[in-house]
């Protein structure tokens, strides 16, 4: 017979390494590139030595002569609070009961609820690596009370399901969690419901539902030129935390890839294995290997992605980057610091399933506390500006050509 017992056993033993693996290897292709380690954390933080130019250490003289001076690396302490991760689920206690005396359908209830939570916890860990930590999902243009429609800068962080705040100046101005019901991504607007009557003007921020300023550091962080310092350390005392940005407009070629990738071999030593772009970008340059009639080469990430390539680095679309925008990457510079691995949030006695007070349902919280670092922020790069169309290189010679030859043609005659 099932029993909540039987419920809180699958949960232990079967369903949360299950879900683990889920969330590390194949919530986001990028995600599964960084390393995870327990290593560096201590108590609520993480303290890090960063190591930063070469040992100087080094130099030529003569056969009798005084040895060269010892000086060991550089480094520079990162210091960063673990961000703390949740994922909830719910059943009702009539489910239970009704699927007492069938297991079949006992599994089924924990299935459809464990595949829900996989795929709500991949969106948002998803999303979190190119955002900033402050959580914003959007920038309200305009506000329609009566229909409940926000239209918003941009909807690439909305999900239908998703319960948002929204903030004016650092304060909520709902009290009441909004859930989304209908994104229109082609009009950059959403559908809500809520029991609040709100006034939502233009410049409001909207986040996910107490997620304000709680978020893991991703990349919206790392290459915010407006941001001061980065893990506690000065940008303008470490100007290396400064990673390579280029804002400039331009077409998507392998020259304006290459030129990013040689600028950081040449300069700081870092080897790029990914590059991560919005899906106009790799079909922008999917058109301009096509149209200079170049093979399209596929390659297999770990987490059975399969991707196009730029000189063997995969390059793979992400919804989660903004349309004009290509990032360059070392992975290896980046790792997850965790306290621990995926872990159910336990009561009493090891209990993970708990009754909701003052409901018949019970709730279980999966957990994680973590922070993204990145040990070498000049190694990377980002390129924005990026048009999302590509001319014909071939049809700027052909016209040349019937030109020279239509001038020729009346110089004969």
């Amino acid at each position: 017979m099932v029993t909540l017992q039987t419920a809180e056993n699958a949960l232990k033993t079967v369903y949360l390494g299950v879900v683990a693996n889920q969330l590390n290897d194949k919530a986001n292709p990028l995600l599964a590139r960084i390393k995870k380690t327990s290593k560096d954390v201590w108590g609520k933080e993480i303290r890090k030595l960063a190591p930063y130019g070469i040992n100087g250490g080094i130099g030529a003289g003569s056969e009798d002569g005084q040895l060269p001076t010892a000086s060991g690396n550089g480094y520079v302490q990162f210091v960063a609070d673990l961000k703390n991760l949740f994922g909830k689920i719910e059943i009702s206690d009539k489910a239970v009961r009704a699927s007492a005396n069938n297991i079949g359908a006992f599994v089924n209830l924990l299935s459809d609820e464990m595949e829900g939570l996989v795929k709500a916890s991949s969106f948002n860990l998803g999303r979190m690596l190119y955002g900033d930590g402050s959580g914003t999902l959007a920038t309200v243009s305009s506000h329609d009370s009566s229909g409940k429609v926000i239209t918003c800068d941009k909807v690439n962080n909305l999900i239908e399901g998703m319960l948002v705040d929204v903030y004016n100046d650092g304060s909520k101005v709902n009290t009441n969690p909004l859930k989304v019901i209908y994104v229109d991504r082609a009009n950059k607007k959403f559908k809500y419901t809520g029991k609040d009557t709100l006034t939502i003007n233009s410049g409001y921020k909207i986040y996910v539902q107490g997620s304000k300023d709680s978020e893991i550091t991703g990349l919206g962080k790392i290459f915010d030129s407006s941001a001061a310092s980065i893990y506690g350390v000065s940008k303008s005392e470490y100007p290396w935390l400064s990673p390579y940005v280029d804002t400039t407009s331009k077409e998507i070629s392998d020259i304006v890839i290459q030129e990013a990738i040689d600028h950081l071999e040449d300069n700081f030593d870092s080897k790029i294995n990914f590059i991560t772009c919005s899906s106009k970008v790799r079909r922008a340059y999917q058109e301009y290997l096509g149209a200079y009639r170049r093979n399209i080469e596929i390659t297999s990430l770990d987490g059975g992605y399969k991707t196009i390539t730029h000189n063997g680095i995969p390059v793979v679309a992400d919804r989660f980057v903004d349309d004009d925008t290509i990032y360059l990457l070392n992975t290896d510079d980046f790792v997850l610091h965790q306290l621990c691995d995926w872990k159910w949030l336990e009561g009493e006695n090891g209990q993970i399933l708990r009754q909701n007070p003052g409901y018949p349902t019970y709730s279980a919280t999966l957990v994680k506390y973590a922070e993204l670092i990145c040990d070498k922020p000049c190694g990377q790069a980002k390129i924005s500006g990026i048009k999302s169309s590509i001319s014909d290189p071939f049809s700027s010679i052909v016209d040349a050509i019937e030109t020279a030859h239509s001038t020729d043609s009346g110089a004969e005659g």
